[in-house]
This record gives structure tokens, sequence and C-alpha cells, in this order.
């Protein structure tokens, strides 16, 4: 028997924004259930296999979830979905959602863009060293360079420090003075502006270089030096280990695929987080990138408007934590050089290896694919997409089922369900 459940509310996504909206929901009477990927709540930025190691904040949201009695399905992949339902496999099958209300909080990914090596072993997101290194990644010991973009650079470098690694070079690519004008606004949030110094004495004895990013990467199976570059000068570093990335981008493809309207990159919400679409609201990292108090905020507000319920009194305080996003897209927006590191033989789609020499700048997104398969691979776009789309100015990649990438024998279920 097809497993098929109905409630009120369906949340997709359990970080910060997905379980606050799902505790606000189900705490104004819905039936609320909650799909994510991973199989332990918190999403990337409570990612912990301990949950003494989060902090009291992050424990504090996981014991209300686990108290307010909406339900929760892990490892649930969405591969389909429409207003009012959603279709999704588990380890244990497909099942079909169908709800009254959907909240979309399914975060934010790393932008990649490629420079020579990116694609050798142990080159990895700044997001994603910090995620293998909290689900047990050993890294004592291990020379560590971090170039990237965004607050997410100090936190990694300190837990990498913590952690036993030796950093050997950590660098923000966005200007000295673009650093110093953010700096200079935290003094609104002072908890940030501690936190930041906490992180950076966490690697006090390694310079912190800005205006500084990776021009190559090189190593004999593996990564083993990485070139800097300020664009006056370069250098060479060896490590074992490299976490690069350009920020981060709004995850939107399932926004898209049930009619949500997108703007500059991010889903589009009303003062209530309710989407153009009028049954579906969306908070969090999908929203904008504006960080762990924002995505709070917004999730609850979205809870409560898709439970039926006002939320006016939270308001406050997501529009004050929601003017951090335009100051962050202004502090720590790419630079144009990193979009140019690419050489002719450099690989820009790893998943179909489609290297840079093989594309042709006059070509559309849609062309590309047609002559290259660029975008068609296991990754279905999100990591090449979202590169060539910068690079070239193409048009988002379109949305179609599966979203994500699932076992053959689940798209024999989703025809089922969608002729049913």
């Amino acid at each position: 028997m097809p497993d098929v459940r109905t409630v009120d509310v369906a949340v997709v996504g359990a970080g910060p924004a997905g379980m606050s909206a799902a505790v606000r929901a189900a705490g104004s009477g819905a039936r609320v259930l909650v799909l994510d990927q991973s199989s332990h709540l918190g999403g990337q930025i409570w990612r912990h296999r301990e949950r003494a190691t989060l902090a009291a904040p992050a424990r504090a949201w996981l014991a209300r979830f686990e108290a307010s009695g909406a339900g929760y399905l892990p490892q649930a992949t969405v591969a389909d979905a429409s207003p009012g339902r959603l279709f999704a496999v588990t380890p244990t099958g497909p099942v079909t959602i169908h709800a009254r209300a959907m909240v979309l909080a399914t975060g934010a990914r790393e932008l990649f863009l490629p420079f020579p090596g990116w694609t050798l072993p142990n080159v990895f997101g700044v997001g994603g060293l910090q995620a293998l290194i909290k689900s047990g990644l050993d890294v004592r010991g291990k020379r560590v360079v971090i170039a990237g973009s965004g607050p997410l650079v100090l936190p990694v470098a300190a837990t990498a420090s913590e952690h036993g690694a030796r950093v050997v070079a950590v660098c923000e690519q966005a200007p000295r003075g673009a650093l110093m004008a953010f700096g200079a606004g935290l003094w609104r949030s002072p908890s940030k502006l501690v936190a930041a110094l906490r992180y950076r004495s966490a690697f006090r004895s390694t310079a912190f270089s800005t205006g500084t990013w990776v021009s190559r990467a090189d190593g004999d199976g593996r990564v083993e030096r990485v070139t800097l570059t300020d664009g006056r000068r370069q250098w060479t570093v060896d490590c074992d280990l490299l976490a690069t990335a350009c920020g981060l981008i709004p995850n939107v493809e399932l926004g898209t695929a049930l009619g949500c309207r997108v703007v500059n990159g991010a889903l589009l919400v009303d003062d209530a987080q309710r989407t153009s679409v009028p049954s579906v609201f969306a908070a969090g990292e999908c929203t904008g990138v504006g960080g762990e108090d924002l995505a709070l905020a917004e999730g609850e507000i979205a809870g409560l408007a898709a439970a039926g319920q006002p939320s006016r009194e939270r308001h406050r305080r997501r529009d004050r934590a929601r003017r951090m996003v335009g100051r962050l897209e202004r502090a720590f927006a790419p630079r144009a050089e990193l979009l140019h590191r690419a050489e002719a033989d450099t690989v820009v789609c790893r998943c179909e290896d489609v290297r840079l020499g093989d594309l042709d700048t006059g070509w559309s997104g849609r062309q590309a694919k047609l002559a290259s398969r660029a975008g068609m691979g296991a990754c279905q776009g999100r990591v090449c997409g979202a590169a060539l789309a910068r690079m070239y100015q193409w048009a988002p990649p379109s949305v179609r089922a599966p979203l994500s990438p699932v076992p053959v024998q689940a798209l024999a279920a989703l025809d089922d369900d969608v002729a049913g």
C-alpha cells in the first residue's frame, strides 16, 4: 500500500527556520509534518552528532520541537511537488503528503566558481568542511587553507583549529574596506561582534587576509598546495585540505516547482512570509541569506501564518534581522576576478566532465546542455548551473521532476502518484 499522509501544514527543512515554523504551527493546533534530507534535526547550521556540543539556543529549539507534537520524517528527499501535495522518497519507500499549507525552509547552498584544481580530492566547500568535521572527520595535524567569503569563514576556521588542524591561511575575498564598514554596523548586534571576536581568537596565530582569494590548486592525486592572490601578487601555500567557496545561494528549486516567484535569486515573500502561491509560505535562507536569528524569526511568522494565526508581534524582530541581508550582500559580494579563474581545460561541470573550452560564450544555458550535457548530471545543475549562470549571465536552469536525485525505482512510483 502506498504511504499517503494528510496534514494541515507540511514543513520542508528541519533547520532553525523549519523547526521554529513547526513549533508555532503545532502550538496553534495544526497537524504538522516536517521533512528533511538529513537523519538529524538542526539543518546545516545546527549539524551535530552530540546535542551537548550545540549552543544553548539550539538545544532549546530542539527540545521545543520534540515537545511540540509535530511529526518528523528524516532522510526524506522531495522529488516532486504541486500546491497541496509533496512526493518524497525515504529509505522505507515513497511517501505522498497532502497538506493544506506548506512552509518551505530549504536553506541555502555554497556557490562554487571553478578554478584550476577545484575538483582535486580534499578540496571542500567552506561549510562543507565544517559539516564533515562536525560529522567526525579527523583533521588533527592537517594543514588547512580556508579561503571564501562571508561570516562563515571565521567559525569554520575556528572549528578546524579547535579540532586540532594546523590552519595555515584564512582568506576573505572581500576587500578590507567592505569588511570594516560591515563590522562598524555590528554595534546594533553586539552578540555577533562578540562571536566574531571569539572565533578569531581560536586561530589567532594565523594571519587573516582580506582581499585575497584562490587562484589555483595543485597536487598529485589530491590537493597539496594552493596559489593565493590579492590581485597584485601571487604566493603558494602547502596544505592537506582546502576549504573554499564564494558565499551562499538560496535553494529555490522546490519553490520554483510550486510556481513561487523568485526575485534576485530568492523566493519572494510578503509580510506574513507568504509566497506568490497563497498556500505556500517560505522562511529562512531560501528567502535571502541572513543568518540564524532571521531564520528563526521568519520561521515563527510563517508557521503561525500557515496555521491561520496572527503573528504581528514577531515582525519587528524579523524586520530588524532582515536588514542584515542587504548588508551581507553588499559586504561579501563575489568580486569579478572570481568569475574568470577557469582555464580552457578546467572542469566546469564535474558530473559530466565538461570543461570550459567545451562551451561557447554565445550559447544560452539550454544550448550548453544540448551541446555538452553541462548541468545534466547527478546534481542536476545545482553546482555548475549556478556557476555558469554567474559566469555567462545565463538564466537560471529550469526545474522539473525529479527535483533531486532519487533511485530509479522511485520514478515509477512518481509516475503512479502523478497519474493518481
